[in-house]
């Protein structure tokens, strides 16, 4: 028979839970057991400050958007030239304007590689809440 306790969590926490029910269309008390059981959900505090805002925003989303951020690329066009911008950097050819580019190219990189892999690990940990969910629902008939 399970138990009952009072447990007082830090905001930042609760939200993080809540907004993780709430994306994932499951009871809060759901996602709480998969939290004490498997561990919380992917946290972001190491993800430098330029960044944070759009990693947390990566809770709020639903399963098929983070499909799509999981799965996107970046275009070619932007690929080939941050490679050439790389390339006249070797070679210390860069203008001012090349450098401001380049270091806005590397920074939009950097947050587009830390989107797709919290957006992954976002999903890995919500198949695990799922199956762990589902598994005790059969478990429990």
């Amino acid at each position: 028979m399970p138990e009952t306790i009072q447990l007082q969590l830090p905001v930042r926490l609760y939200l993080r839970l809540v907004q993780t029910a709430q994306a994932t269309q499951r009871p809060l008390e759901e996602i709480i057991l998969h939290a004490l059981t498997v561990g919380s959900p992917p946290d972001w505090d190491d993800i430098p400050d330029a960044f944070q805002a759009d990693i947390a925003a990566l809770d709020r989303l639903d399963d098929n958007t983070l499909w799509s951020v999981a799965r996107s690329q970046k275009p070619t066009a932007d690929l080939e030239r941050y490679d050439e911008l790389l390339e006249r950097h070797r070679e210390q050819h860069l203008t001012d304007a090349e450098r401001r580019e380049l270091a806005e190219l590397r920074q939009e990189s950097d947050r587009f590689m830390l989107c797709k892999a919290q957006a992954s690990a976002l999903l890995k940990w919500r198949a695990s809440a799922s199956a762990t969910m589902d598994r005790s629902l059969y478990l429990e008939r």
